[in-house]
């Protein structure tokens, strides 16, 4: 295989990978955006976490351990 051949496959490997990139990027914010939007999250309580992070300040989501099963609810 020559050097041109390699250089040119490796344009459409990186062509390829930006494209699939791109396209799970805006995936996940579309995502981000319907969760916060249906209510299931809310985001911007968790981006003040980075400011808050005392040991005394409020819990940001309660997890309930009361399952029979041992699992972890939500």
């Amino acid at each position: 295989m020559s050097v041109e051949t390699m250089r040119e496959l490796q344009a459409y490997g990186y062509f390829v990978l930006l494209i699939a990139m791109v396209v799970l990027l805006y995936g996940y914010w579309f995502h981000l955006k319907k969760s916060e939007k249906t209510g299931r999250r809310d985001y911007e309580k968790y981006s003040n976490l980075a400011l808050r992070d005392d040991l005394r300040d409020d819990v940001l989501e309660t997890v309930s351990t009361s399952n029979a099963k041992g699992s972890v609810e939500k």
